[in-house]
């Protein structure tokens, strides 16, 4: 199966889609990466997901990555006595280390690292901001919050302090058993939540020794101030806008999204946009006229993808989903001034000029060339090369099958596993070949080839060459 879009689909598996049925419908209907979310379900459920991942794989012939999502720190309250409370505005709530039920006056905050830098003046969210406090006193092991918009709050909700960073790591007991498991089982990218600094990103890529892909998910404002290091400690990242609106104010949201994704695509990282893209359809078989807009947005601004989360994992039109997604990515795609809005939201700087890959994006723009072909053993290459966004197709070729899952949610790659010739000349004739059998081009259409010297280290391509596909 080829995929004639550039923006790839990265969708989430749970109770609604993770029969190996649904998995390979998913595949078949646009699906490009599946992702299994470790806040949810077991580890025989995921276990059963990525078989049924692998088996779609198998099933369509093209290569399919597994995201698992680790859960991150979750900063949640404790017990109320009555199983919930009513806070009015004005009251003052009193949050402590004591794991006494609470009331309307006091309730536990077993965080004792979130206490110590909670200060007077700073907000509290509580509830994903059903309910929002500041900070009036703060002493050793408790702090005393006004009531700033009240509602009724029940056991256990989750606690945020936007623009604080809380000195804590990022993964916590259950994510380091979960990243055991998930590495075990083979996923292709590790997700990383709640990410606030560069050393986060440092911890998992010594945890997971290169066993998998790193993506950083943005969604806390300490991560933005700290986007550039995150971006050069990670691999791709993620505009994880769920948490992100928590503690953004909303009309802070839509400017932190392009500032991700301009930074992701100046360092040729892969970028995905996430969170209620489409979520109506979880439980209706059409979207809003808004929710299509913000698909469409995410293609002009050249996010490499979009993802689905209980929009496919727990929703009741799943499918319609992924195939609703597809038409609008294909509409915006098909559009004019598509390639121009897109180049524009490109703000690559001279110093950042791969002179190969310029070459080759130029070289490109003749209309006589059908596609482009690129050999890859870490897929550095072939980043840069997505990162230009040329106008013509993109045949990425690793020499194993887990380099060419990594590459699934890139822009524009269709990825295939093809051991490296023992010469360029060799790699010249393969690369035309790939190109007509693949169907991207059609005999005498030329073909571009980029590559580096066989056995050479990772990003080393030096080498553009120009050939034919073949007519048989």
């Amino acid at each position: 199966m080829i995929r004639r879009r550039r923006t790839r689909i990265v969708a989430t598996l749970g109770p609604a889609s993770q029969a190996p049925e649904r998995v390979l419908e998913l595949a078949r209907t646009g699906v490009d990466t599946f992702r299994l979310n470790f806040s949810h379900g077991a580890h025989a459920d995921h276990a059963a997901a990525l078989a049924g991942i692998r088996a779609a794989e198998h099933e369509i012939g093209r290569p399919l990555a597994a995201l698992a999502d680790l859960q991150g720190p979750k900063f949640r309250l404790g017990r109320f006595a009555e199983r919930s409370v009513t806070l009015t505005k004005g009251q003052v709530l009193r949050l402590d280390l004591d794991p006494t039920p609470g009331d309307g006056r006091r309730v536990a905050l077993p965080h004792p690292e979130m206490l110590k830098v909670l200060s007077p003046g700073v907000q509290v969210l509580l509830d994903d901001g059903k309910v929002r406090l500041v900070v009036v006193e703060a002493g050793p092991g408790f702090v005393d919050a006004e009531v700033v918009f009240g509602d009724r709050l029940s056991d256990h909700k989750g606690v945020a302090a936007p623009g604080v960073t809380i000195p804590t790591s990022a993964l916590t007991d259950k994510d380091l058993i979960d990243l055991d498991f998930a590495l075990r089982l083979g996923v292709d990218w590790i997700a990383l939540s709640f990410v606030q600094r560069a050393a986060d990103m440092a911890e998992l890529r010594r945890l997971t020794g290169g066993r998998a892909g790193l993506l950083a998910k943005i969604e806390k404002p300490s991560a933005l101030r700290e986007l550039d290091a995150i971006c050069d400690a990670s691999d791709a990242l993620m505009v994880a806008r769920g948490d992100l609106g928590v503690e953004l104010a909303p009309p802070e949201v839509p400017v932190a999204q392009k500032t991700i994704v301009r930074a992701a695509r100046r360092r040729g990282i892969p970028v995905i946009i996430a969170t209620q893209m489409l979520d109506s359809m979880t439980t209706n078989p059409a979207p809003t006229r808004a929710e299509a807009s913000d698909v469409a947005n995410g293609v002009y601004e050249g996010a490499d993808a979009l993802m689905l989360s209980g929009e496919t994992a727990a929703g009741s039109y799943p499918i319609e989903t992924v195939q609703m997604m597809d038409a609008i990515i294909m509409q915006v795609e098909a559009d004019p001034n598509w390639p121009r809005v897109m180049r524009a939201e490109h703000d690559t700087g001279e110093e950042d000029i791969d002179t190969l890959i310029a070459a080759a994006t130029r070289a490109a723009e003749a209309r006589s060339t059908a596609c482009l072909v690129a050999y890859t053993n870490s897929g550095v290459t072939v980043r840069r090369l997505a990162r230009e966004r040329p106008g013509h197709p993109i045949i990425a070729l690793a020499p194993n099958l887990t380099a060419a899952r990594r590459l699934a949610f890139v822009w524009g790659l269709e990825s295939r596993v093809c051991a490296q010739p023992p010469d360029i000349a060799a790699m010249t004739d393969t690369a035309a070949r790939m190109a007509a059998d693949l169907g991207f081009a059609r005999a005498g259409e030329r073909v571009l080839m980029i590559a580096g010297p066989p056995g050479g280290s990772p990003g080393a391509a030096d080498t553009l060459r120009i050939t034919h596909a073949p007519s048989s």
